[in-house]
């Protein structure tokens, strides 16, 4: 039975990731220091409360288990807040990456799969994006995940850590079942907040309407939680088999815009959903796609949800089991 660490396992994509593991049978711990994430994510008796910073924390809980791999999540993972709080997320995303790593290194634990951005590749020149595209992070957030990618490499060359690096597209929907889902506070992903506006009637602000896109909104791939879970765990495996260090992108290959997932949400709930027009957010990208080929070749994934309405019904089936959409 393979023993893995999953930092962050409390928040979003950790907590399906832990389940995915679980389910293959995996003995699993988490370390988390739920300022993001949530307590009852996490099943009984496998939820360590530390902070990835506390060196001296990771490093005791490393000998205690002999983890045979970690999956990384921990991170702030705001666009916007990272262009307010800069330092912010240096000293969280990067800073406990290097604690966690160090941490590693001492208690010889050589495998590791990292939870890395599209954000990376900043505004590409063209679409969909490779991952030989040129990096070019548009945020502080993106650069996070560019430095801590550069770190692993070293780490590999060094310490003899190798990694996977998942360049995420959109993370999204829940559980089919509405056990897991989306809880950020405060909320900043699209999904999440049309079905707040269908609920509330509040309106939802649209970031710029004027992009060179076909309806003038940003166009992202939007990729189901539970097919991020399954990547995780067959980089795992890749690893586990002897894998070098990579980089892979994780996406659908398909984009849709801002009103395409807003039509989505009206066709689910059969609610109106209010939206206003606002300013373009810094840092934000036209069109975000993913070319993920080389995932699909060499690790064998293959997207089970790729419909926006089946994502949205998954996220709204979450809501609803929350007493949300009465």
């Amino acid at each position: 039975m393979r023993k893995i660490l999953v930092t962050g396992g409390a928040g979003y994509i950790g907590s399906h990731t832990v389940r995915a593991l679980l389910d293959r049978g995996c003995d699993v711990a988490v370390a988390d220091n739920l300022s993001k994430g949530y307590r009852e994510n996490v099943p009984a008796g496998r939820l360590h409360e530390l902070d990835i910073n506390d060196g001296a924390a990771l490093s005791e809980l490393m000998r205690q288990a002999q983890f045979d791999a970690v999956v990384h999540f921990a991170g702030y993972i705001a666009v916007g807040e990272s262009m307010r709080e800069p330092g912010r997320y240096f000293e969280n995303n990067v800073g406990g990456s290097l604690s966690l790593l160090s941490a590693m290194s001492e208690a010889g634990i050589r495998r590791i799969v990292f939870s890395s951005t599209a954000a990376v590749y900043g505004n590409p020149a063209a679409t969909p994006i490779e991952e030989d595209f040129p990096i070019q992070p548009l945020s502080p957030y993106g650069e996070s995940k560019v430095i801590v990618e550069r770190m692993l490499r070293w780490f590999d060359e060094i310490h003899g850590i190798a990694s996977v690096s998942l360049r995420y597209f959109n993370a999204s929907g829940a559980d089919p079942e509405g056990r897991l889902g989306e809880l950020h506070d405060p909320e900043t992903h699209l999904i999440p907040l049309v079905l707040r506006a269908a609920i509330t009637g509040e309106p939802i602000t649209i970031f710029g309407n004027d992009y060179d896109t076909p309806d003038g909104t940003c166009i992202r791939d939007y990729i189901h939680v539970n097919d991020l879970a399954q990547a995780h765990i067959l980089a795992l495996e890749y690893l586990m088999a002897g894998g070098a260090t990579e980089q892979f992108n994780v996406g659908t290959g398909a984009g849709y815009s801002v009103m395409d997932i807003i039509r989505a949400v009206e066709q689910v709930t059969g609610k109106k959903v209010p939206y206003v027009i606002g300013p373009r957010r810094p840092g934000d990208p036209a069109a975000l796609v993913a070319a993920s080929e080389k995932l699909r070749q060499t690790l064998r994934w293959k997207p089970e949800y790729r419909d926006p309405v089946t994502i949205v019904e998954h996220a709204w089936n979450f809501a609803r089991r929350r007493g949300h959409g009465r």
